[in-house]
């Protein structure tokens, strides 16, 4: 039997307002005007809920109550009850719900009218569900401790509006309970040291809004740690800045958020106790302008902190680290703090890059030439520049709120830089360039089946980078690379030969983008070091003086670069090769994986290390 509920709720004219700037197809609003007989269920069973509420000013504030299951129940009518232990004096929410806000007594009596919204939330199950309502009651019962730091409270709240959600972004936890000892560290901007190593460590928080000054609603942000963004923080100001992943597409909080720009957030460190309880004004950034602030992203919020309070081991519980979502995609940087990978071309008008050729140098690396389609609004590459390029035209799948067979596609904006491996003066027209990649994954395996008479082209949204080797014409110049990293520095010659030093770390596999690089510059050979690994043939392997033994392929493509004068190890780059060669200069030039990056900052500790970072 189906029921039909009278009384639907419907959507407010900021969520409107979101809708079609997102281009959302029309949906009846999912929320129920009354507690839910899932979300009564639900209840007795979640660890969490984070509660907020409206000071004086109309500015939200949240707090996160919890330790464990059953501190919530429902109470028959759409009704809630709560009995938890709290801290009246340094949690903004229970303060100002007690009647303590700004050092009152707390006999005042409390507004019934106030509204207030919650969030029930298991991390250890992603089980939540969002509430709306406003206060029936609260009590505080007896101080828990000698030094009354936290007491007992309970309290009910009436629920017009309830909401399960998707387990998207939940972070694993298991909450045990604690008492705590909160105790102040800082209520004054800019934020503390402290405070922005939390913010740093954050993989989660509870942010609430309102529609005006009612119809509250209260939600849980999450992601990889980091993902909290600290755009300024003096004198002038403190910004945050957090990017908005594909979720439901209903936009309640955003919606409330175009309306009244005012936020609440609360972030937990669940290991430590401490908490981070901020009041803001918010900017929601929309396409270009998030992609500009926070790269990759085409949804993002700007938070404006009004007001802030670090309480060190303010939580009344710990929450111990599980699995991460498997939707979570990686830490966005600011493009202040990294080079923007998609950074727009140097004008707004369109540019296609057009495959025009393409050469498979070995198993998994190609070769890829693109003619650019406007090159005055590309704008000219230089030498260790990378262009950025957007396959969602042809290999994005269109809106999907779950997808658990392949989780991390959701928040894919399908844009892929690639170092530009052809140099500016290698004969190449002025409106065409070539990358060297891998043809494993989505985009390297996608261009590798192309039919280059296909005509295929890819928007070119930019062009980047400053990886730039600058010795002058009496100094050598040493690089180290590792598989294709050698991309950059192909894009430098023939201008570096006389004067470049190579070390270069490949597989077997590989040996090919080896050979080929030789055939076009044979007089880098002489200036490299090949360390070749995973060798199949034993006399390779550290019997090459047995040469009455059968030489297979591997030992072939061996003999190949010795003939072009290159000195090749049968094994992995060690510390002392490069340690040994340190004289060579004190500036050193890298592009390596990150493990490979790792241990050649080591070996060159005390020298100045040039590489390209593309941990974004």
């Amino acid at each position: 039997m189906a029921f039909h509920y009278a009384n639907r709720i419907g959507w407010h004219e900021g969520e409107n307002y979101m809708h079609n700037q997102l281009h959302v197809p029309y949906q009846d609003n999912p929320s129920s005007p009354f507690l839910t007989p899932s979300a009564a269920r639900l209840l007795p069973n979640v660890p969490l809920l984070a509660l907020s509420t409206l000071d004086k000013a109309g500015r939200p504030w949240t707090t996160l109550l919890g330790g464990e299951a059953g501190f919530v129940r429902p109470l028959g009518q759409s009704n809630i009850g709560i009995r938890i232990l709290v801290d009246p004096k340094l949690d903004p929410v229970t303060s100002l719900l007690l009647g303590r806000e700004n050092g009152g007594s707390g006999e005042e009596p409390y507004e019934t009218i106030r509204p207030v919204a919650a969030l029930g939330i298991d991390l250890e199950t992603r089980s939540r569900v969002k509430l709306t309502g406003r206060m029936g009651a609260i009590e505080g019962l007896k101080d828990r401790t000698a030094d009354q730091l936290v007491m007992e409270a309970q309290m009910v709240i009436k629920i017009e509006q309830s909401l399960g959600n998707c387990p998207k972004y939940l972070n694993k936890k298991r909450i045990v309970p604690t008492i705590p000892k909160p105790e102040l560290v800082a209520d004054a901007l800019p934020l503390s040291n402290a405070a922005l190593e939390l913010l740093n460590r954050a993989d989660l928080f509870f942010v609430s809004s309102s529609h005006g000054t009612s119809n509250m609603g209260t939600n849980h942000r999450g992601g990889p740690r980091g993902f909290i963004r600290v755009f300024k923080n003096d004198d002038s100001g403190t910004v945050l800045v957090y990017p908005e992943y594909s979720g439901n597409r209903l936009y309640q909080t955003l919606g409330n958020l175009s309306v009244t720009p005012k936020a609440g957030m609360v972030v937990p460190d669940l290991e430590s106790g401490d908490v981070l309880y901020i009041t803001a004004t918010t900017e929601i950034l929309i396409g270009k302008d998030a992609a500009t602030l926070l790269p990759r992203s085409n949804l993002a919020v700007k938070v404006h902190i009004q007001g802030a309070t670090f309480v060190r081991n303010g939580l009344t519980f710990r929450g111990k680290a599980g699995d991460p979502s498997p939707y979570n995609p990686p830490v966005r940087f600011l493009a202040t703090e990294r080079t923007a990978p998609d950074a727009q071309s140097a004008s707004d008008r369109v540019v296609y890059a057009k495959l025009t050729k393409k050469e498979l140098l070995t198993p998994s690396i190609g070769r890829f030439r693109f003619s650019v389609s406007d090159p005055e609004a590309a704008g000219r590459w230089k030498p260790g520049q990378y262009v950025a390029l957007a396959f969602e035209d042809e290999l994005g799948g269109g809106y999907s709120h779950m997808r658990d067979d392949d989780p991390s596609s959701l928040n894919d904006d399908l844009v892929r830089t690639f170092t530009v491996s052809s140099s500016t003066s290698g004969g190449l027209p002025h409106d065409e360039f070539e990358i060297t990649i891998r043809t494993l994954g989505r985009i390297g395996s996608f261009l590798s089946r192309q039919n280059v008479r296909a005509g295929l082209e890819i928007p070119l949204k930019g062009i980047a980078g400053k990886f730039t080797i600058q010795q002058t014409d009496a100094e050598i110049a040493p690089f180290v690379a590792g598989g294709v990293g050698i991309t950059p520095l192909l894009a430098h010659l023939p201008d570096l030969l006389e004067r470049i030093k190579l070390f270069w770390a490949l597989k077997i596999q590989d040996v090919g983008l080896a050979l080929d690089t030789f055939q076009r510059y044979p007089q880098l050979a002489s200036s490299t070091t090949l360390y070749v690994s995973g060798f199949a043939d034993a006399n390779i392997r550290g019997q090459k003086e047995e040469p009455e033994q059968k030489q297979g392929p591997d030992h072939q493509m061996i003999l190949k670069l010795e003939e072009y004068g290159a000195r090749i190890f049968p094994r992995r780059m060690l510390a002392s090769d490069i340690q040994g060669q340190e004289d060579l200069s004190s500036t050193w030039y890298i592009c390596a994986g990150p493990q490979m990056r790792r241990a050649l900052l080591s070996w060159l500790s005390d020298k100045e290390v040039v590489y390209e970072d593309f941990d974004y």
